[in-house]
């Protein structure tokens, strides 16, 4: 183990010399591989959730206020009572390192091994860690094409091979397109270009299943309700929720 620790850190080093990278977030200099395209103190910056935070129990919002541990899953924000899935959490906040993370993840099928550890860790609280297969929210067809990859599916495949969950990319597909740009949108046009949406064409893999639904941003949570909605229609047990990154509230 110390062997390969410093042979790592040596090899970052190396690395750092021959092919010096840029922090996305800060322009200074990435020190080591295992942060990607942010440098050490940006992701030290940017806030991450460790599980302790007062927040709602189902859509995972922080909330005001010291909550005792034992009445933290009565904690509510009052916005999330209508929305399908069981809960919702997110490795920290959409800032730093983190959005710079999202952002490049659109562009490029590669998750840095610290979000890796993040996502793990997030999987492994309660009530995540009650899950019994990951499934990606899915793209239409027509966008993954253009873009090359499912930025969900490649979450939802380094967090099996990390945890050992089945992941599922079979059973739920995007049966809708929308031409309009998301960003910007309100929540309600935001819920309108993802109304009934995903379909379940593999009910039996999803019946009794306690469904890990993947994404990279919760923003207003449309979409991921959405999906949700169709897993419980399909006959899932729970449909849990994890993403990179959340906003603030």
């Amino acid at each position: 183990m110390f062997l390969t620790r410093t042979a790592n850190l040596l090899c970052d080093a190396a690395l750092a010399l021959v092919y010096p990278q840029s922090c996305a977030v800060c322009s200074g200099s990435v020190e080591s591989r295992v942060y990607g395209i942010a440098c050490g103190r940006c992701w030290r910056e940017t806030r991450t959730f460790a599980g302790g935070e007062t927040i709602c129990w189902k859509c995972g919002a922080l909330t005001s206020g010291n909550i005792t541990k034992e009445k933290r899953e009565q904690v509510r924000c009052g916005r999330c009572d209508q929305e399908a899935f069981t809960a919702a959490r997110a490795c920290g906040v959409y800032e730093g390192a983190l959005r710079a993370s999202v952002l490049a993840l659109k562009h490029e099928p590669h998750i840095c091994p610290r979000l890796i550890e993040l996502l793990v860790r997030a999987q492994r609280r309660a009530p995540l860690n009650e899950a019994t297969r990951i499934v990606a929210v899915p793209l239409h067809t027509k966008r993954e094409k253009g873009r090359g990859f499912n930025q969900a599916a490649v979450i939802g495949r380094e967090l099996s091979r990390a945890t050992g969950l089945p992941l599922d990319e079979v059973s739920v597909v995007r049966t809708s397109y929308s031409e309009r740009h998301r960003a910007g949108m309100d929540e309600r046009s935001r819920r309108e270009t993802v109304e009934n949406a995903f379909q379940v064409c593999h009910v039996k893999m999803i019946a009794g299943e306690r469904i890990l639904l993947v994404d990279d941003v919760f923003t207003t949570g449309a979409t991921v309700s959405s999906c949700a909605k169709s897993l419980k229609c399909a006959g899932a047990s729970d449909v849990f929720v994890l993403t990179i990154a959340r906003p603030l509230y």
